[in-house]
């Protein structure tokens, strides 16, 4: 290259690229032979790393008096396996290099003095304690037991000699057991609607239930026989809720042509219409002891009415998308919604804003079910099902299983028994206190229906709690009761507790 420079020739300039190539070629070429060879072992680290041993392992009896080496006897040839034994003095010496746990242990004086009473009789008798050549076995501390408990701690291992894991004893897990529940079972398949059947509502003197269609109507149903009572029509969009009031001859419904309807059953009419949601409404609740009526739908907002006089009392803003579930209690806070945006939100009624926002889901809150008994209620999203406690929202435990689909609706009774549907058809039961799936049903579309309609999009429990009907996809309603025949022998618990209580 240089003679070429010096003769005037051009000189190819040499790419970073290439240069690197090239060097790293050039060490592979070199250290390639000799990667496989290992290095010579070293009598320096070799000795230090001995003596490191050596001194953690017999620091305490290495360094002996001189008058306690010398025996009186003669000492048998050490075997090929040999140990330690501890001297008297062994729990002094070592004390820092335990854990206070395990120092405890040995400061018990009177084990330590039963526990060496044996090498003061070896003294007397002229025998030598120093170091005695014994068959490979790990010495013992001396038994004691921990104030207030009844386990006798020993420490069972070289590797944990000075470690409390060995020590601490296993507690039980504090999650409770689930309570036994008959299995459930399909007893009736109801077909009369020409569509979708998306939503239910049951007489509080559960003598019947009404449900919601696409096919824009509302049919009642006989709760024992199953037989159709009446239809009624009026709305022009299918049905996505009902609600039948306990004070009043009344039956709520909305749908997605923007229109809540208040019926009036002894008439079988429409009595009055409630004007105001701009887009469908997907929900509504009555208020278990005030007039008023609450609705949510795709325009983010639950508005509050008054069930009297038509009057729209307020409009609840605060979710960023639709309103899909909501439910009322008595006192604050008295209305809770849930929301395509993955919260939950308290609401004050009175004010008119929002009391707390509850940010736990990751999906869609789709559904909610209230416990008829206790102050608590559950939310079910795509991503798991949660129970949070009431007034404050504390957020108390997952369902201990996923079902692993989006969940249209849940429903819970007062034995503890929550059921909830999916949108692949399944239908999980669940222990309430314990969040343990005892269930899992797959329900079965009707002849002449496609698999991908076996969708769960409403259910609820009667009056009594012992009742469940399902309002599905392919245009049926099922009705689903315990199994009487079943025992805790035939239907086992089969039940493991979470490793870990997760606190989100």
């Amino acid at each position: 290259m240089a003679a070429a420079a010096v003769d005037g020739l051009p000189v190819e300039p040499q790419s970073l690229k290439k240069l690197s190539l090239r060097s790293l070629k050039r060490s592979l070429d070199l250290f390639a032979p000799a990667h496989p060879l290992l290095f010579a072992p070293d009598a320096e680290s070799k000795r230090i790393r001995t003596g490191c041993k050596v001194r953690a392992e017999y620091g305490a009896v290495k360094d002996l008096p001189a008058e306690q080496g010398r025996g009186q006897g003669k000492v048998p040839a050490a075997p090929s396996s040999t140990a330690l034994t501890l001297p008297a003095n062994f729990p002094q010496r070592s004390f820092e290099l335990m854990d206070p746990l395990t120092s405890y242990i040995y400061r018990d004086r009177n084990k330590l003095q039963t526990g060496t009473q044996d090498t003061k009789d070896a003294h007397r008798e002229g025998t030598s304690n120093a170091i005695v050549p014994v068959p490979l076995m790990l010495p013992k501390a001396p038994e004691s037991t921990i104030p207030g408990k009844n386990t006798t701690l020993s420490i069972p291992g070289p590797s944990d000699r000075f470690s409390t894991s060995a020590l601490m004893e296993r507690i039980p897990s504090r999650w409770p057991r689930p309570v036994w529940h008959a299995p459930w079972k399909n007893y009736r398949v109801i077909s009369g609607h020409l569509g979708w059947v998306r939503s239910i509502a049951f007489d509080p003197g559960n003598e019947w239930f009404c449900t919601g269609s696409a096919d824009r109507t509302i049919k009642i149903w006989d709760l024992a026989s199953g037989t159709l009572k009446l239809t009624l029509t009026g709305h022009i969009e299918q049905i996505r809720g009902l609600a039948v009031s306990q004070r009043h001859t009344y039956l709520f419904s909305a749908g997605d042509d923007k229109q809540v309807k208040c019926w009036d059953l002894e008439q079988n009419k429409v009595i009055r219409s409630y004007h105001g949601h701009l887009s469908g409404v997907y929900c509504l609740a009555l208020h278990p002891t005030i007039d008023i009526l609450l609705t949510g739908g795709r325009d983010s907002v639950c508005r509050v009415w008054d069930i009297r006089t038509k009057a729209h009392v307020s409009a609840l803003t605060g979710h960023d998308n639709t309103v899909c579930s909501v439910f009322a209690r008595p006192t604050d806070p008295q209305v809770v919604t849930g929301s395509h945006d993955s919260t939950i939100k308290f609401w004050d009624l009175v004010a008119g804003r929002t009391m707390c926002t509850l940010t736990h889901h990751k999906k869609s809150v789709r559904a909610m079910a209230l416990h008829p008994k206790e102050k608590t209620f559950a939310s079910a999203s795509a991503d798991n099902i949660k129970k949070f406690s009431l007034p404050k929202g504390e957020f108390l435990h997952n369902m201990l299983s996923q079902q692993k689909t989006i969940i249209n609706s849940m429903a819970v009774n007062e034995d503890g028994v929550m059921a909830t549907g999916g949108d692949n058809g399944s239908m999980w039961f669940w222990d309430w206190k314990s969040g343990h799936n005892f269930q899992q049903e797959q329900t079965i579309v009707q002849p002449g229906s496609l698999e991908s309609e076996a969708c769960i999009y409403a259910l609820s429990y009667d009056v009594s709690g012992s009742r469940l009907v399902t309002c599905e996809a392919d245009k049926t309603i099922k009705m689903w009761k315990e199994d009487l025949t079943a025992t805790p022998e035939t239907h086992p618990i089969n039940f493991k507790p979470p490793k870990d209580i997760r606190r989100y």
